[in-house]
């Protein structure tokens, strides 16, 4: 969706409100100084004995009226209000008002739909806002297990903003098997961001200590990492002025609580990014094309609802592709464990039963259906996703 003629009808209404303001303040300030003026005189002339007020009066409405502070306003002020009244109707012609023709009626698994809110606010740290929606959703059972993890997680986020390693290093140490066998270096970060804290805030020998403790048997495997912590000693005091001033980078904090984040969802089976999130912003973006072709089928009284397959191609960004499970572009149907996704010597991939149909169960040669090439169900090979 193109929204920059949104944000230019936008622009266009704040730049006429700001100068409808000043032109206001403008206004403003010339009344209050025929005031102060006509103030001062009737200070300065007052001796004592009675003065006629009115010889001021008289003076200072009529400069009132040459400032014409009505007129001065008006002009500034149609302007806003014509900017003002444009505004809505880019609005109503970027965003349909009525987006229910744009989706089909789909029966969801409603505990499913529950689970994903549910794991949403927790994930975020929104827990009380979790429990009331899992109760009034009746799900407390299923969720019981899911908020205690994500508290945990939400628990060890927090403590990292407060510049609290304790809670992360501890998690890191628990499962630093299963985040080896990820190819993770997680643990090593945290140390580093734990030897940074104390060389910036206490002694060097403190943060020698700890890295003999902590990060020396990383050694094998990071050694380079481990001689640029080893120059930050020769240093200390003056990182700003050093090579490694990178390391004590405030960014690596969000870095790495980001990259916490994501190893835990990982062993948990989880996806780093909320799945309600995702959804949300692939609809936002997949909205537009499937509104305009609403639009289009209703100029024809067509009704697509009944259709079986999405008439209109729906292109969204990268991180929203997903391969999680093979459809074979032959047979439409999704791969199976039985029926597993194969790939052919021209690096095309069609499940298994199409290609024992094609080639009359790997007795034959067959054509891939996208190509020229032949190719032999013999040496197809199996894919895992």
């Amino acid at each position: 969706m193109d929204l920059n003629p949104i944000k230019d009808a936008f622009d266009r209404v704040a730049k006429k409100q700001k100068l409808s303001g000043s032109k206001a303040q403008e206004v403003i300030d010339q009344i209050m100084q025929e005031i102060e003026n006509a103030v001062e005189i009737i200070r300065s002339e007052h001796s004592g004995s009675e003065f006629n007020y009115t010889s001021v009066l008289p003076e200072l409405n009529k400069k009132l009226q040459e400032i014409s502070p009505l007129s001065q306003l008006e002009g500034a002020q149609k302007e806003l209000n014509i900017a003002l009244s444009k505004y809505p109707k880019q609005l109503e012609k970027s965003f349909n008002p009525d987006i229910s023709k744009a989706y089909r009626n789909i029966d969801f698994d409603n505990h499913t739909i529950n689970q994903i809110i549910a794991s949403h606010f927790y994930r975020h740290g929104l827990l009380s806002i979790g429990d009331c929606f899992v109760n009034e959703a009746e799900e407390l059972e299923s969720t019981i297990a899911m908020r205690s993890l994500f508290s945990e997680m939400y628990m060890i986020v927090e403590a990292m903003k407060d510049r609290n390693l304790e809670p992360a290093l501890r998690w890191a140490a628990a499962n630093s098997d299963k985040l080896k066998k990820n190819g993770s270096d997680l643990q090593l970060k945290l140390h580093r961001l734990q030897f940074m804290e104390i060389l910036q805030n206490g002694s060097r020998s403190e943060a020698l200590a700890y890295a003999r403790t902590n990060i020396t048997p990383f050694a094998s495997t990071h050694l380079g990492e481990i001689q640029k912590l080893m120059g930050c000693l020769l240093w200390a005091g003056k990182l700003d002025c050093s090579p490694y001033s990178e390391l004590q980078s405030l960014a690596n904090w969000n870095t790495i609580a980001d990259e916490l984040t994501r190893q835990f969802c990982n062993l948990l089976g989880l996806a780093f990014e909320s799945p309600l999130s995702v959804t949300i912003a692939a609809g936002f973006q997949g909205l537009p094309p499937l509104l305009k072709f609403m639009t289009v089928m209703a100029g024809k009284k067509q009704e697509w609802h009944s259709m079986k397959q999405l008439p209109v191609p729906v292109e969204l960004d990268k991180e929203f592709q997903f391969h999680s499970i093979f459809v074979c572009p032959v047979s439409k149907e999704p791969s199976t464990d039985e029926n597993p996704p194969m790939l052919m010597s021209c690096g095309h991939v069609l499940c298994k039963q199409s290609i024992n149909k094609m080639s009359k169960n790997s007795s034959k040669i067959f054509k891939c259906p996208y190509c020229p090439s032949d190719s032999d169900a013999t040496q197809c090979r199996q894919l895992y996703f």
